[in-house]
């Protein structure tokens, strides 16, 4: 039996600030993932009407994401697609929103026919994120190469701790990993990315069929490709249907460039599950990173 995990509990100075901008939390429930860097609870007010989710960021960069995140998700998309954001403050650190009606995708049945619509609707939905970017800055650029430089080198310190134990050509989409990266990076374009744009943070109302979208405190410029590593190792490659929906919604498919991009991408994330899994004898994260591998090999871009 697997043990109940403890509520997360509700700081004193956070039911304060809360009770300044509702008529007072009356009940608080922990919504919070099971990590220790999340901390999220609902509350409600004390008349029983609506609700709200309270969130402490983990870091103050975090918090200024989230905050522009939510400020441009209420400028370019409705209040059925994503919540509002109705206070901060940087010295807590909290965030107050409104409640989203749905139901977090990830674990959801549903009806094959469901599934592929809202897969198409979710592209639809990023596709509109994505068109209303600002230009990137010289900054902003500079930050995407800076990330892909530490990952192409997490890529290539993998490649001798993980030489025994994959097959040569595992080992070579490794190899790629850390040579090409950064270059392919170079040639493509930047978005204003959601960040983590996984099923997770979609949420899906049966009463209305709608796609709806939460959690900013990733939101910042980046590679488009670099929006779908999650979907790709974990749902694309057994699911190729999905994808199709997807990039309908999308509005247009991956070019040579981004697909190997997203390849080698994904291939890092898998070689780093694999390499800690190793290191820390963990037999998930080994489990999962020889998973990501394998269906990597099996791609051509």
């Amino acid at each position: 039996m697997t043990p109940t995990r403890p509520d997360k509990p509700f700081p004193p100075e956070l039911r304060d600030w809360v009770a300044a901008h509702l008529p007072g939390p009356a009940a608080v429930k922990d919504r919070s993932w099971p990590r220790s860097t999340s901390r999220v609870w609902h509350v409600t007010a004390e008349d029983g009407t609506g609700g709200a989710y309270v969130k402490i960021s983990p870091s103050a960069g975090e918090f200024e994401r989230e905050v522009a995140g939510y400020a441009y998700a209420a400028a370019h998309l409705d209040d059925t697609q994503a919540p509002r954001l109705l206070a901060a403050d940087p010295d807590l650190l909290a965030i107050l929103s409104t409640p989203l009606p749905g139901h977090v995708v990830r674990g959801l049945t549903l009806p094959a026919d469901t599934e592929l619509r809202l897969y198409e609707d979710a592209g639809g939905l990023l596709r509109r994120w994505h068109d209303a970017s600002a230009p990137a800055t010289d900054a902003d650029r500079a930050a995407v190469r800076a990330d892909l430089e530490e990952q192409a080198q997490e890529a290539a310190d993998c490649l001798d701790p993980l030489a025994p134990h994959l097959a040569p050509d595992r080992l070579a989409l490794v190899e790629a990993a850390a040579k090409e990266l950064v270059g392919l990076a170079e040639q493509l374009p930047l978005v204003f990315r959601h960040g983590d744009y996984e099923t997770r943070n979609w949420l899906y109302d049966e009463s209305t069929g709608r796609h709806g979208l939460i959690d900013f405190s990733t939101a910042a410029h980046g590679i488009a490709a670099a929006e779908f590593v999650w979907l790709f190792g974990a749902v694309w490659t057994e699911r190729p249907e999905l994808r199709e929906a997807y990039f309908t919604g999308y509005g247009r498919p991956l070019t040579a460039d981004e697909d190997r991009l997203l390849q080698l991408l994904t291939v890092r994330l898998g070689a780093s599950y694999l390499h800690n899994g190793l290191a820390k004898q963990r037999e998930d994260l080994i489990a999962r990173g020889r998973l990501v591998l394998d269906r990597m090999a099996a791609h051509r871009p």
